[in-house]
């Protein structure tokens, strides 16, 4: 099963610390431990996943690889806007297309993490 967790991290090093665990963990284990994408804060994640974009990647999800003007007819909005909100997505690599050039989702689950502490007095 393959996952991809989203977090919201706005300290990179933080990120790229978290990342290194995950790839040691998994050469220790020879185990699959998902795939980790951050975001240095919500606006960042926002402008990547607006609504209508997370709306696309779970229709992509029930749907299974299709074709764009499908994903557009699914969505019943208009295929130029689907085109561009699908190229963001694969150039984010949470979308990809298939051999046969259908669009499709290759994460099994998308897990979102979000914390927010109150500053320091």
């Amino acid at each position: 099963m393959r996952t991809m967790t989203i977090l919201i991290e706005r300290d990179e090093t933080i990120a790229r610390n978290r990342l290194r665990h995950a790839l040691q963990r998994a050469a220790r284990t020879h185990r699959y431990q998902g795939e980790i994408r951050s975001f240095e804060s919500p606006a960042a994640l926002f402008r990547v996943f607006s609504p209508v974009r997370w709306t696309l990647i779970e229709r992509l999800q029930k749907l299974g690889p299709v074709g764009l003007r499908t994903l557009a007819r699914s969505l019943e909005r208009d295929v130029k806007s689907v085109h561009r909100d699908v190229k963001i997505l694969i150039e984010e690599e949470f979308i990809e297309r298939d051999e046969a050039g259908r669009l499709f989702v290759p994460f099994d689950r998308i897990h979102a993490e979000f914390e927010m502490a109150r500053a320091a007095a």
